[in-house]
């Protein structure tokens, strides 16, 4: 019997799992700096500042501020100021909303993101298999009632349900995420659950410590993936490689 044979239900990782950011983060804040006039920051001091902010905000706020209370816009202003001062750069208060305002726009959009060409396929294939799609995110509603539908993945169509952390209050790698996504697709029980995402400690672990079944996908050839396979976890390219894989390659007694 295979694998797909005796799931009910798949839940799928976004961000490098079912889209991947356009260009790099040092273009957007370039564009938006140089949109009022500044000089285009440095993009090795933008990555590395934004990657201390962004983990130093998520540290003092989590789920981006769910059990603060905070508005969405606040938590990223607050993560966004940080990287630029990290990065070198102290703009003053009227100069900060300038930048700020069309960057938070343009990520609360579908411009910055490209779909991979088999995320829908393989979506609309499992839901015509008769299994339950959830989408499991660190992120907030944007995620939900934007990005995905701009880009063609529907709640309905591709997907039926969605845990977003910033709305649930409990973001990966907390394994909870992954309970409360087997209760929304129908209390499914672990065994009878799939997840699909790109990162060893946020998707595989936690979701094989509920006891759900999980694979990892390389799409872009990270040095990790050969720890990844030495511990025993299903590496594959695509999600291409991944319906083969649950249609034939993991046959089971």
């Amino acid at each position: 019997m295979t694998l797909l044979a005796k799931l009910r239900c798949i839940t799928v990782d976004v961000t490098g799992t079912l889209l991947a950011y356009k260009g790099e983060l040092g273009d957007y804040y370039c564009m938006a700096a140089k949109s009022v006039g500044l000089p285009c920051p440095d993009y090795k001091r933008v990555h590395e500042g934004f990657k201390l902010a962004y983990s130093n905000t998520a540290k003092k706020h989590p789920c981006f501020g769910h059990s603060d209370k905070m508005p969405n816009i606040v938590w990223w202003k607050t993560c966004v100021r940080d990287s630029f001062l990290r990065a070198g750069y102290d703009y003053n208060e009227d100069t900060f909303e300038k930048v700020f305002k069309p960057m938070y726009a343009m990520f609360g959009s579908s411009a910055p993101y490209t779909i991979f060409p088999d995320s829908q396929p393989f979506l609309r294939w499992a839901r015509k298999n008769g299994l339950k799609v959830g989408i499991v995110s660190n992120a907030k509603y944007r995620y939900q009632d934007v990005i995905l539908p701009a880009l063609g993945l529907n709640q309905g169509t591709e997907w039926d349900f969605g845990v977003f952390s910033g709305l649930e209050g409990v973001e990966k790698p907390n394994p909870k995420i992954y309970e409360i996504a087997l209760e929304k697709a129908g209390n499914v029980v672990p065994e009878e659950a799939l997840h699909i995402g790109d990162s060893m400690r946020q998707d595989y672990l936690p979701a094989t410590s509920v006891g759900m079944h999980a694979l990892l996908l390389d799409r872009f050839k990270t040095p990790d993936a050969n720890n990844w396979r030495q511990s025993g976890a299903p590496v594959l390219d695509d999600l291409v490689a991944a319906q083969e894989w649950l249609t034939f390659g993991n046959r089971t007694c």
